[in-house]
This record gives C-alpha cells, structure tokens and sequence, in this order.
C-alpha cells in the first residue's frame, strides 16, 4: 500500500522499514566569478551509479547553464560516475544542475564485489586522509577480531563515541588522525577515522558519498568490505525468511559491501541514497575544478532529497 510523501516522515522508522521507496534528488552547484575565467575544466560526481545493491538510478541529468559545454563522462574504479565539463570561456555565472530519480525496492541484499577486493590492495591501502597514526592504530589493535563484522561494528561504534559531530571544528583537508586527535568534526571526517581503523584492523573500506533524507547537505558513511556469508541482513523487511537465511553464515564465496554510519552508528538502511565510493573523500569529491583567469569564483550549493513514492513492498 503506497502512503502519499507529505506523510513520510522522513527520518523514521517507516521510511527505514518500507520495503520499496522512490527518491527524487535536486541539486544546484552554482559558480560566480567576479572577473574573466576560461580554459574550465570542471569535475562532478553528482549522479549514482545504475546499479548499487537494491538502489536503481531510473533518470540521472546533469544540465550546464552554458551551452557551449561540453561533458565527458567515466567509471571510476569504485563505479562512481564521473562527468567532466570543458569550457573556453567561463560566462559571469555558470550553474550546474543535477536531477536523479532514485529507486531502493525489496531488498536484493548489499552491493556485490568481487571476491578478490577483500585482499587486493586498494581498499587496504591508507590514504593521505585516511593513515592512521599510532593512536589509532592501537585502537583498531584493540577493535579487530576473528569475527570481520564485529570489527567492522567496534570501528563504528567507537567513532560514533569518540569523534562528536561538530561543524567547523575541521576542514576538507583534514586527516583522519587530526579529526581523531581533536575528537570532532563532521561526517567526512567520521568516515575518514572508521577507514582508518578498518584498514588498520585488516578489513578493506571505502568512503561513500550520498544523502540521508531529512539532511540539507550531503553525507558520508563508510562500506566495509567482508566475505558475503559473513554479512548481516540488509535492513528492512526482506530481512526475514529466505534472506536471512541467505545472509546468517559464514563461508560465502564472494565479497559485499555493507554499508555502517558511523555518524549514527547504524547499518543503512532507506534513509541512505548511494551517490559514490572511493577510497576517501577525495575520489568523489562532488565539485571540484580549475580554470584561468583574474577572475575569483565562489559557489552557492542547494539540494533537495524528496520521498516521491514509499510502499510495503
């Protein structure tokens, strides 16, 4: 039984719960520039993926103000859409926007990857932004376990209570060891420490880009990386019966992508709209660009998350 949007609430159990739900997803990147700009090459990971787990991308647009644009579009390695946009000459105000429509329908369970990612190197590997320094490595020491999703639910748990949400206490730049010295700062930087411990801990993990519906501005969780008979249930209502049986034991032969909030310290469920994964931030880094010219740009950023359609199944 479909219930109408204005009823949702949209950080609630019900939308958690629901077994299938339909997003709409607006968003606009404005740049000003108070002088002559050209030779613009700007980078923008802003649609999901066609596929990613049970969320299916069912329209993805990405419109630029100025028409002589032009747009490349690339995978990355972790399946972000990456759209590049080339410009001679950069006009006094350029926008680009951004409209998705976004289906998550009964569960088919989380993301598949290859088996070979749990040991292949590029998960395992730290980052500039995601080395632990000897603090944490103790910490993940402490954390890890025979059991990969415990580990993976200690890492989480122990962000979610050293590292306190506060905004302005870091920047885009910071590390995961000095968001974890200073013991706050926003998602991105929760995200970064749970990777670091992840990794430290054995358990290969990427950064996610996305939006959790209610929030005005994007968010960051983290997937981890485990052996698929070692997963827990998908959150919703096809966790009962055939997949719970399909997902209780260890000894599966390839590899998921579960998906913990560290911000929150919960698995995620349809709250959680996937964007991208790499390793850190900077691999979906959702606006980023360089140009020539006196000119000084600054940027004006909205976004929408709408619950258009929430039923049973």
């Amino acid at each position: 039984m479909s219930r109408p949007p204005t009823a949702v609430d949209a950080g609630g159990e019900a939308l958690a719960a629901a077994g299938r739900v339909t997003y709409r997803i607006r968003q606009r990147f404005r740049y000003s520039y108070d002088g002559p700009a050209r030779d613009l090459a700007h980078r923008l990971v802003v649609l999901p993926p066609r596929r990613h787990g049970d969320q299916t991308a069912r329209h993805g647009e990405l419109a630029v103000s100025a028409a002589a644009a032009s747009v490349r579009w690339e995978r990355g390695p972790d399946g972000a859409r990456t759209a590049t946009v080339l410009l001679d000459e950069v006009p006094a105000v350029l926008d680009f926007d951004v409209t998705a429509i976004v289906e998550r329908g009964p569960s088919a369970g989380w993301p598949a990857l290859p088996a070979s990612v749990l040991t292949g190197r590029r998960l395992h590997t730290p980052t500039p932004l995601t080395t632990p320094d000897e603090t944490l490595t103790a910490v993940a020491s402490r954390l890890a376990g025979p059991d990969p999703l415990t580990t993976a639910r200690r890492c989480c748990a122990w962000v979610f209570e050293n590292i306190a949400y506060r905004p302005g206490a870091t920047h885009v730049g910071t590390t995961a060891a000095q968001a974890a010295a200073g013991g706050a700062g926003v998602c991105q930087d929760q995200a970064h420490v749970m990777i670091a411990l992840c990794r430290a801990a054995g358990l290969p993990a990427r950064y996610v880009l996305g939006h959790l519906v209610g929030d005005g501005e994007s968010h960051a969780w983290v997937e981890v990386v485990l052996p698929d008979g070692w997963a827990p249930p998908p959150p919703g209502p096809s966790t009962a019966g055939q997949a719970r049986a399909a997902w209780g034991a260890p000894g599966g032969a390839g590899a998921v992508a579960v998906a913990l909030d560290p911000c929150h310290n919960r698995l995620a469920d349809r709250r959680y709209v996937t964007i991208a994964a790499g390793r850190d931030y900077q691999d979906v880094m959702p606006t980023s660009g360089a140009y020539r010219g006196s000119g000084r740009g600054s940027l004006t950023a909205s976004q929408r998350v709408d619950v258009i359609d929430l039923s049973e199944g």
